[in-house]
């Protein structure tokens, strides 16, 4: 009677330990459905409007934009009567040009080969901010020379100026030393 017995002890435990798996898999799958059913029922009663012509959609329509026209109009109405309203003198002053003084470079001609341009080598030094060391660069820049005055070697004084060409915008003020 005892071996009788033990079979469905075995199958009843096996049973148990399935039962609570399935269970917790039913909740998830019914609250999904659930949502998806009330979706669908939102979405029905949605499109479950008052059906209407077109011409009831056109007269809708219309009447729309001619109440957004007449918001538009007192708008600007209000706004030109503001501005109208507001004395000139008052407010923030216009920005003062400003005046600056050209840059003026000292350097030595390079090439003096094009009519009425010279090429300037301007050689810089300067230390370092965090090293201390002093690097040294160079730049080269076109000038205007109306004379030809300029020749290679010559060191001159160039300045600043508005676009001449596409390279130029810097003229030539003074040779200050002739090249031997």
């Amino acid at each position: 009677m005892a071996d009788d017995e033990t079979p469905e002890i075995e199958e009843t435990a096996a049973a148990d330990a399935e039962a609570p798996a399935a269970e917790a898999a039913k909740p998830a799958a019914t609250k999904v459905d659930a949502r998806a059913e009330r979706a669908r029922q939102e979405h029905a009663a949605k499109s479950q409007r008052p059906s209407r012509t077109a011409e009831q959609r056109d007269a809708e329509r219309r009447e729309l934009r001619r109440g957004k026209a007449v918001a538009r109009t007192r708008r600007r109405q209000q706004e030109k009567a503001k501005r109208a309203s507001t004395d000139k003198g008052v407010g923030t002053p216009p920005a003062e040009p400003k005046v600056t003084t050209p840059q003026s470079r000292t350097g030595t001609v390079v090439s003096a080969k094009p009519d009425k341009t010279i090429t300037v080598r301007i050689d810089i030094a300067r230390r370092h901010r965090r090293y201390e060391k002093i690097v040294r660069s160079t730049t080269k820049l076109h000038a205007h020379d109306e004379t030809n005055d300029a020749n290679e070697g010559d060191v001159v004084r160039v300045i600043e100026s508005r676009p001449l060409s596409r390279t130029k915008r810097w003229k030539l003020v003074e040779v200050l030393e002739r090249a031997k």
